[in-house]
């Protein structure tokens, strides 16, 4: 049967223990032993289940966002040197601004 990482996340110790028992691979070896968070891990370990939870961005354009941030991020060095703190504030402000707009719109999925 093929699971997700949100599916195994929620279910218990007990049914964990079932599902590492039907599995040969290493990672799972001594899962008796083992506590669900290991268990948990080691189970995505062998059945190759990707246990990071995604995020995507909905509404705006991410990758004109984030080039607008990199070109920022420069200008705010090259101010730096100039030793210019008015317009590093002004700089750093956008700069979180858009990060701020890029996190308001992502939503987790799986």
């Amino acid at each position: 049967m093929d699971y997700t990482f949100k599916e195994l996340k929620h279910v218990t110790l007990a049914e964990l223990k079932k599902i590492a028992e039907g599995i040969e691979h290493e990672a799972v070896q001594g899962y008796t032993q083992m506590n669900k968070d290991h268990l948990l891990k080691a189970i995505c370990t062998a059945l190759n289940i990707d246990m990071h939870e995604h995020h995507e961005v909905i509404g705006i354009d991410k990758s004109n966002i984030k080039s607008k941030i990199k070109e920022l991020k420069v200008k705010k060095d090259k101010i730096l040197q100039e030793h210019d703190s008015k317009k590093l504030k002004a700089v750093r402000k956008e700069i979180k601004k858009l990060k701020n707009q890029l996190r308001r719109a992502s939503v987790k999925s799986f």
